[in-house]
């Protein structure tokens, strides 16, 4: 499955994956195969349609540690920037 990541690969622009373009039912395994591809200190942009509690619950529980910043809260999306620290 190719993930509807943008700017992957373009030096100085953090990539930027688009939840809403993944299948319901692959969309956490998805997002966390995307973070598990950051190294210290890379960022990643996630795009989601809600405020993905559930989903920080489960990254809060991953070997690596990640900054969370809220680029944008609604109303219709959630952009949220994680920057991998350890």
């Amino acid at each position: 499955m190719q993930l509807p990541i943008s700017a992957a690969g373009q030096s100085g622009q953090v990539p930027t994956l688009n939840a809403s373009e993944i299948p319901h039912a692959v969309r956490h395994g998805a997002i966390h195969g995307a973070l598990g591809s950051r190294n210290v200190g890379e960022a990643m942009i996630l795009i989601a349609p809600h405020n993905p509690l559930p989903l920080l619950k489960e990254v809060e529980g991953r070997a690596e540690t990640f900054e969370l910043e809220y680029l944008q809260e609604g109303p219709a999306d959630w952009h949220i920037k994680f920057t991998r620290i350890a």
